[in-house]
């Protein structure tokens, strides 16, 4: 990443603030019990930032691949601290997993206008549901964890709907947007 210049500073600064963002979005889903009794279904608060980093920049003069590497830089740097502080070696393999399979299909969404922020977002929660899944399936060796689809694609639309509708609301409010952008002027 080049820092030369206002423009690199700023952007390394918006990219430290939206890591902030996604730690403190990290910690209050550590801190509200939204489990229902079912294991691996959280809010995924997280995943806003990760929607708002790829549509916020989209007319900005920033490329397509720079979207994507900032989006994977805050998402590694989030993953990394929540699960130095809060979680253990397991939940840090299944929210790599989970957050790295759901920002690929989050940034091939994010190509397509037809599919908007809220779109993307369920599919980025459903796709990080499936990650983990796959994950779990290896770590413990057994295939019946598949009877356990259903109800995390079910969560997964749910809370990807929900952080859609929350992300849509930002990407939409003009303050946000010239906050954003002014972190990328010359």
């Amino acid at each position: 990443m080049q820092l030369q210049g206002k423009g690199g500073v700023r952007h390394l600064a918006m990219l430290s603030m939206m890591s902030a963002v996604a730690i403190i979005c990290g910690y209050i889903e550590v801190l509200i019990p939204f489990s229902f009794g079912i294991p691996g279904v959280k809010l995924g608060l997280c995943n806003f930032v990760t929607v708002l980093i790829l549509y916020l920049a989209k007319d900005s003069r920033l490329s397509f691949c720079r979207r994507v590497l900032d989006a994977a830089i805050v998402l590694l740097i989030r993953i990394a601290i929540i699960s130095l502080l809060f979680t253990n070696v397991y939940a840090l393999l299944y929210s790599l997993a989970g957050g790295l399979f759901s920002l690929f299909v989050m940034a091939v969404c994010s190509r397509f206008s037809v599919i908007g922020a809220t779109g993307c977002s369920v599919l980025g929660g459903i796709s990080h549901n499936l990650a983990q899944l796959m994950i779990a399936a290896l770590i413990v060796n057994e295939l019946k964890l598949v009877y356990y689809l259903p109800v995390l694609l079910l969560s997964g639309t749910v809370t990807g709907f929900l952080t859609g509708i929350l992300s849509d609301l930002l990407i939409s409010r003009r303050g946000v947007r010239k906050i954003y952008d002014r972190f990328f002027e010359g």
